[in-house]
């Protein structure tokens, strides 16, 4: 008998309910809203810094050196937005995720989470601007170029570093124990050319709820983690496939992708903010130059409302690459019936059935209703290929 894909297609969505559907489009449509008033508040966060004066402290400024005050200046900023904004990320990062059920970390674990990520993005962050202003100082009106080359760089050692540097600092990684699960994963690493001995799972029950897996680094930081969410709440269907897919961004070289993405995006942003700084740092009231770190609060805001404009575009790519993700899943795992059932229980903090527009703009994922069509279609197109038991319980073998 011929599979009906739209049928399997709505049976699975339909399934989670009408109250759960409910909830799901609240949760959506309150994070579309948190998008522009995440915009909102960096720029009252910015105009405040600004408009305090504390940039051209003499503090700030006391010795003259320009990288000194560029990395004072920085770091000044970078700590301040963090703290102004709290308030804000304590609501959308976890008031919010507690009410929908989607974490259960302490507030205390929270914070000092917190407080560990702002002196890492501080300290980073504070040097990469330092360097741009270098940058604005001594290359002329070709700055913006020499400062691409610098974020590209940045997030190229980034990429190498974080699995085995700044990941940890966050969560407990250990080698994956034997059982159903690492023996389902063992053929899909070599498969994807990850060493065996790099198959980790991490406590990432401690930030959320939510099931999910990675694939990355370069060479010797490449590695698969699945969360310990695996063994609680996912079958082993499940987290084949959805490992699967995650592996498929790691040979598809979607970071890389990514990379190049970002740089792009970096390329036009700093051209228009150049272009645009005067207007903005005039009604910031600064009137330092583009060159001076006194005028940051008003270059970040001006890359803040690029990056804003340019969201359904980077949407759009990254959309592409989870349906290019999707399909290695299907290819190399055959479990169309596990990433159904990963993917609906990824509905309850993704409405499943939006409209066209709203995908287009706001969605970095393709809807679930979508992905979960390509899946039943796959298992339509490929009968003869049963896919493994999506009952069969990964906890069980853990």
């Amino acid at each position: 008998m011929t599979l009906d894909v739209n049928a399997a297609t709505a049976a699975y969505v339909d399934a989670m309910g009408p109250e759960r559907l409910a909830r799901s489009v609240a949760y959506t449509t309150g994070s579309h809203w948190i998008l522009l008033w995440s915009l909102l508040i960096t720029i009252v966060a910015a105009w405040l810094i600004a408009r305090s004066g504390v940039l051209t402290r003499r503090i700030i400024r006391r010795d003259g050196s320009p990288n000194k005050t560029a990395l004072l200046s920085a770091a000044a900023f970078l700590i301040l937005n963090s703290l102004i904004t709290l308030p804000w990320t304590i609501y959308t990062d976890w008031s919010r995720q507690h009410a929908y059920g989607r974490s259960s970390q302490p507030l205390g674990d929270f914070l000092g989470q917190w407080a560990l990520g702002t002196v890492i993005s501080t300290v980073i962050g504070a040097l990469l601007i330092t360097v741009v202003y270098l940058f604005l100082r001594r290359t002329g009106r070709r700055w913006w170029l020499w400062a691409t080359a610098t974020v590209t760089a940045a997030m190229a050692v980034l990429l190498l570093a974080a699995p085995v540097v700044i990941e940890p600092l966050f969560n407990k990684f250990e080698p994956l124990p034997a059982g159903a699960v690492r023996d389902a994963l063992v053929p899909m690493a070599i498969d994807a050319g990850v060493p065996t001995d790099r198959i980790f799972v991490y406590d990432g029950s401690r930030q959320s709820n939510n099931f999910t897996a990675n694939a990355g680094g370069i060479a010797s930081t490449a590695r698969i983690a699945v969360s310990d969410v695996a063994f609680k709440d996912a079958t082993l269907a499940e987290v084949r496939a959805v490992t699967g897919h995650e592996i498929g961004h790691y040979v598809l070289q979607h970071t890389l992708w990514g990379i190049l993405m970002m740089t792009l995006l970096t390329l036009v942003s700093l051209r228009i903010a150049e272009r645009a700084y005067p207007a903005i740092a005039r009604r910031f009231g600064v009137q330092a130059p583009l060159a001076d770190p006194a005028g940051l609060p008003a270059l970040l805001v001006t890359l803040s409302l690029v990056s804003f404009i340019a969201t359904p575009f980077m949407s759009s790519m990254s959309r592409h690459f989870e349906s290019a993700a999707d399909r290695y899943s299907l290819e190399h795992v055959n479990e169309p019936d596990g990433l159904a059932t990963a993917l609906v229980k990824t509905a309850d903090y993704r409405n499943p059935r939006p409209n066209w527009l709203e995908e287009v703009i706001f969605y970095d994922h393709p809807s679930v209703e979508r992905r979960v069509r390509e899946g039943m279609a796959w298992k339509a197109a490929h009968p003869a290929a049963p896919p493994s038991d999506p009952t069969d319980g990964a906890s069980t073998e853990h």
